[in-house]
């Protein structure tokens, strides 16, 4: 027996050794990188990481980013992009140790790392202790992860504040709970900064030839003007930025019979405000018009996220309401008794792809807009995927999701 506690007093001795290397390593790596960006927030921080990345580019700065969202990527500095591995593709956050290894083997200027943590102490440890950012993103608080960071959204601003860097600066798009984050700033000696969408013009929206929200503009441009990046660089720089894979898309489609539609893919905003702000910029740039048709993805594992979304239909106002995989219930119920005429239930988990797409596009009309909202997993997945085989009525027009 004595053997045995023996062995294992040595292991854990070892396993500590081992790890007290590691995080040596990691911060010594951490240190050849001068400045380490980390964007958090609930919406936007995929394309925010990918614009911050593209202005410091632009600006002459080596930079190396990484996005988690739809598509996790480790962005050279040259701009090219590759997949992040994930054994049995899950996520973990301690895979942001690999990036930073990979991203200090250039020597980088600046790192832009998107936030990869849920849960709140998970946060305060990829700051403290993976990342350990000079310069913090929080782009936004919406209703989303309650369960994890709420339970109201005042709990979740707080919750993202520990990400903040102590002692270091963060910048804000957000207005509502302005105030907890300049407690939760002061409380780390954090300079706030909080920018206003208003002073990007629609001018230089325009330069994007994809969809953006000129908060994130906003965002990249005053992380840029930390760096001594000017503005009208640090916008080429992001002109020429690739968009994420989890972009919004707008396509023109035909029907198997003919018949043109547009389909817009707002999947990933996940939120009903962000939601609402998409179909409401699609609607004003013509994008996607009426008759409008909305289409929500239920999932068994977003219950909660399902009756939010059914929640807004009576805001966005569509002809008729389209409820696919599981369980659609959750989503039917949170549906204002007076809209639920307007509703077509296609549930259930086992439903083919092919027959959803009959009995969707069979019930829309000539130049009628398909909005999906919700979860694309499921079979949101195999929808667009059916969806993808139809022919073109013209090019499509992308742009950016949150």
């Amino acid at each position: 027996m004595l053997f045995l506690y023996t062995v294992l007093v040595i292991c854990c001795a070892i396993v500590l050794v081992a790890g007290v290397i590691e995080q040596r390593r990691h911060f010594t790596n951490l240190d050849l990188i001068p400045t380490r960006v980390l964007i958090n927030g609930i919406r936007g921080k995929s394309s925010i990481t990918r614009l911050c990345a593209g202005a410091l580019r632009g600006g002459g700065l080596i930079t190396v980013a990484k996005t988690t969202g739809t598509a996790a990527r480790f962005i050279h500095p040259d701009a090219t992009e590759e997949p992040v591995y994930r054994k049995f593709g899950i996520a973990n956050v301690v895979e942001q140790i690999g990036i930073v290894r990979r991203a200090a083997a250039y020597r980088p200027h600046a790192l832009v790392i998107e936030c990869m943590a849920v849960m709140p102490a998970l946060q305060e440890v990829n700051q403290t202790k993976l990342i350990r950012s000079t310069i913090g993103v929080l782009c936004n608080v919406r209703e989303d992860h309650l369960a994890e960071m709420g339970p109201t959204l005042d709990d979740v601003a707080r919750s993202l504040s520990r990400s903040m860097p102590h002692g270091g600066i963060c910048v804000t798009a957000e207005r509502d709970r302005l105030h907890i984050l300049r407690e939760e700033a002061a409380k780390r000696d954090c300079r706030l900064i909080a920018v206003d969408p208003e002073t990007v013009s629609d001018a230089e929206l325009r330069g994007f030839s994809w969809f953006t929200f000129k908060e994130n503009v906003a965002i990249a441009l005053a992380v840029a003007e930390l760096l001594g990046v000017d503005r009208a660089t640090a916008l080429r720089g992001m002109y020429d930025a690739p968009p994420d894979p989890g972009v919004l898309s707008v396509e023109r489609y035909r029907t198997r019979e003919g018949m043109p539609f547009r389909f817009a893919n707002i999947f990933a905003a996940n939120d009903p405000e962000s939601t609402l702000m998409n179909v409401e910029q699609l609607l004003s740039l013509g994008a996607v018009d009426r008759p409008l048709h909305v289409l929500i993805n239920c999932r068994p594992d977003r219950v909660e996220r399902n009756g939010q979304m059914g929640e807004i239909i009576p805001r966005l106002a569509p002809d008729s309401v389209f409820l696919i995989g599981h369980p659609t219930k959750s989503a039917h119920d949170a549906i204002p008794a007076e809209w639920r005429e307007r509703v077509v239930d296609l549930g259930g988990d086992r439903r083919d792809a092919a027959e959803l797409e009959n009995e969707i596009l069979g019930r829309l009309g000539p130049g009628a807009s398909l909005v999906a909202i919700g979860n694309i997993h499921g079979q949101g997945e195999l929808l667009l995927e059916r969806l993808a085989e139809l022919p073109t009525d013209e090019p499509q027009t992308s742009g950016e999701l949150r």
